[in-house]
């Protein structure tokens, strides 16, 4: 095993701060807690007295295994003592392990933004380094502005690392603040840094305003630096952070290095973003490396063929590694190696001569053509498979349904609307005929199914709607156009499914897709039992 990375995540600070990211005191905590136990060695809270949310965790900080919880905030201000300066008592008072003290490095910035003497600016970091490293805390220092200084001033630039590493700062972290370094520059520079304090330990903490976070955060750690700072899924400041999600896996399974967690630990990294993104309440990015649900996805049918024969072919990595699993798609790209895969995949037993596969395949591109989209939409091309295989499960039949909306004023002029849908099935040989209302024809229509199933089929009662979406796929015929409509369902357990219709009638579009899903969960309801 290699040299040992430290991680440290900023994702409750620095992540707190882009546009449109607003953590509760419940959030962080459980985003902190999930950081220790997964192995991340540093955890920064927050800025003490910044604001209530910050102060309210660092008053009843989780209860951490192995991370040191770490509190950030800037060196004393001009004209004040270390140890008369509000903001350096507030970080004292939170009683963290470590805390991270951000100063200038940039000559231009110390003249213009802090408006003090170079000289002034290295007595404010150093004092302030030496007042942490007195009161029995490890001090981190953050140089702000780092590469950009170095660039204009190398000389003052250094000096700043200088002055932290000589009053006891245990890492000196280059950041890269704005986000516009390039790899080349940070590698060259970082070594000039070690050239000058071979004995100090550096860290890197990159923006990603170039798209290049990762990739400079890489350089860093090939000439020499040996603590990175980053955040969950790259979130941050304007374009984001370095991302730990892509960073940990790329360290560990293709540079060596020892970042402190097992080979277990790691397979459990796409559950941590995908808690993070469950606390911020959006949906997770599909294509985000070694973690996204399309990170080994595999639609191409040349490119499956490849992988049937070696895995290699169009992976880089084991999917097993990070936890993750192989997804072969099917579509219109599809070819016979995609459909027997996926078939193989749901549990279909088939032979891969079977002559239904060349009907399926062609199946698939027709209506692909028409405007399916089954990749999206396994439960529905199950079914579909199913069907052309003869395997088909009918657990009722369509005799006919209606749905109507009805816009009405009340005697205040108020408009309201209310919807109505009746449907006929056939069910075991018995005619049923249903009517419900809903708050719309399609609500109405899911109501009305679901009061002539329910006698007959009680697992539906654990079958709930998770998500609808309408897209228009010929948008030139205006109100005319053919819709799709996608649909995600979830059971009480939490499994989910898509399930799809299209038509150029939004309300029959629906049924198909309210029909898959039905059909999906009946089937493997049973299947259970």
């Amino acid at each position: 095993m290699g040299e040992r990375i430290y991680l440290y995540d900023s994702t409750l600070r620095d992540g707190a701060q882009a546009q449109g990211i607003d953590f509760s005191v419940a959030d962080k905590q459980a985003i902190a807690e999930a950081l220790d136990a997964f192995g991340i060695d540093y955890v920064e809270g927050g800025w003490p007295g910044a604001n209530p949310t910050d102060d309210a965790f660092f008053a009843a900080q989780p209860p951490v295994k192995t991370a040191r919880i770490s509190a950030f905030g800037m060196t004393r201000r001009a004209g004040r003592s270390a140890s008369n300066d509000p903001g350096l008592q507030d970080l004292l008072a939170v009683n963290t392990p470590t805390i991270c003290i951000v100063g200038k490095s940039w000559d231009w910035q110390v003249e213009t933004a802090l408006k003090v003497s170079r000289a002034e600016n290295l007595r404010m970091i150093a004092d302030s380094i030496g007042h942490i490293v007195a009161n029995g805390r490890e001090a981190v220092f953050d140089a702000e502005h780092f590469f950009d200084g170095y660039k204009a001033n190398p000389g003052y630039a250094l000096e700043v690392l200088a002055a932290a590493h000589a009053a006891g700062a245990e890492w000196l972290v280059l950041c890269d603040t704005n986000g516009g370094s390039m790899p080349s520059e940070v590698r060259e520079i970082v070594a000039a840094v070690k050239a000058h304090l071979p004995d100090a330990r550096l860290g890197i903490h990159c923006h990603n305003d170039t798209e290049q976070a990762v990739a400079n955060s890489i350089a860093a750690v090939e000439a020499g630096v040996r603590q990175i700072q980053g955040t969950i899924n790259g979130i941050g400041e304007r374009c984001g952070n370095a991302n730990l999600i892509a960073l940990i896996p790329t360290l560990m399974l293709k540079m060596g290095f020892d970042t402190g967690l097992s080979d277990e630990q790691l397979t459990r990294i796409g559950q941590l973003s995908r808690l993070v993104d469950d606390r911020l309440n959006r949906a997770p990015n599909r294509h985000a490396a070694y973690v996204g649900a399309s990170a080994f996805a595999h639609k191409g049918g040349l490119h499956v063929s490849a992988m049937n024969k070696d895995s290699r072919s169009y992976e880089h990595i084991d999917p097993a590694l990070v936890g993750a699993s192989r997804l072969i798609l099917v579509s219109d790209k599809a070819g016979r190696s995609n459909i027997v895969n996926r078939l193989h995949q749901m549990g279909i037993a088939v032979d891969d001569s079977d002559d239904r596969i060349g009907d399926l395949v062609k199946a698939v591109k027709e209506r692909e053509a028409l405007g399916y989209a089954y990749e999206d939409a396994s439960a529905s091309f199950e079914l579909m498979a199913l069907q052309k295989l003869g395997t088909s499960p009918s657990y009722y039949e369509l005799q006919s349904y209606r749905a109507l909306d009805e816009c009405r004023i009340d005697a205040h002029g108020k408009r309201f609307t209310v919807a109505e849908a009746t449907v006929k099935l056939k069910i075991g040989g018995e005619s049923v005929m249903t009517v419900a209302e809903g708050n719309g024809p399609v609500n109405a229509l899911d109501a009305a199914l679901r009061k002539a199933l329910l006698p007959h089929y009680p697992e539906l009662s654990a079958m709930h709607l998770n998500d609808y979406k309408v897209r228009i796929l010929t948008p030139s015929e205006a109100t005319a156009a053919l819709t799709r409509v996608m649909i995600e369902s979830r059971d009480d357990d939490g499994h989910k499914w898509n399930t799809l219709g299209v038509s150029h009638n939004v309300i029959d579009a629906s049924y198909h897709a309210l029909f898959d899903a039905i059909t999906y969960h009946l089937m493997k309801a049973r299947a259970g039992k």
